[in-house]
């Protein structure tokens, strides 16, 4: 399984990468707020673009398609790992066919269940990202929202990558590699207790 982690922090960034403990990033414009300060935001990314050899999430702040498309074709233009997040909406589906049908990688996030999940498959996406922690929060089983998407996927041959988030802790990333989940992204703190778990 593939270790992301979930922050914009470049010390952070630096330590994980220089351990070999990461494959990717993924961010959101609440992270990278919190890091760019005075700075433009699209530096930061593309500071950790080049720190992190693998694929690094920039999320869109669009909620139609045409602004989303465009947005996303701005990010992916700054470098060639980024990949571009999409917020699971109706929107967000066409969003994610056209960025696909101009070789952009598209991970679509915010899912909830593994229909979601399903639908931004057959659009296209290059990941899934259902937020099991935000699942667990309002007492739903989070994990089996990964459970039965990587069945689903099994079954018909999707290539979608099933991208765990909103891990809360330790036992979230052991569940997720035990149901099969090809990427889980995870905050400093919570790879910090994996390796004293």
């Amino acid at each position: 399984m593939k270790f992301f982690l979930d922050t914009a922090d470049l010390g952070d960034i630096n330590w994980a990468a220089q351990a070999g403990l990461i494959d990717g990033i993924t961010t959101n414009p609440s992270l990278l707020a919190k890091v760019a300060g005075n700075r433009d935001p699209r530096d930061v990314l593309q500071e950790i673009c080049a720190i992190v050899d693998g694929p690094v999430s920039a999320e869109v702040v669009a909620l139609e398609a045409d602004a989303m498309v465009a947005e996303g074709e701005e990010l992916a233009r700054l470098a060639d790992n980024i990949v571009v997040k999409i917020p699971m909406l109706g929107d967000g589906l066409i969003a994610t066919r056209r960025l696909v049908e101009q070789d952009h990688r598209v991970n679509v996030t915010l899912c909830f269940n593994s229909m979601q999940c399903l639908l931004a498959a057959k659009a296209g996406a290059t990941y899934v990202s259902p937020f099991i922690g935000r699942l667990d929060d309002i007492s739903h089983e989070g994990m089996e929202v990964i459970r039965e998407t990587r069945i689903i996927f099994d079954n018909y041959g999707f290539e979608t990558e099933i991208l765990t988030a909103s891990i809360r802790h330790p036992r979230h990333v052991v569940e997720a590699a035990l149901v099969g989940s090809d990427v889980a992204t995870f905050p400093t703190a919570v790879l910090k207790r994996l390796l004293t778990h």
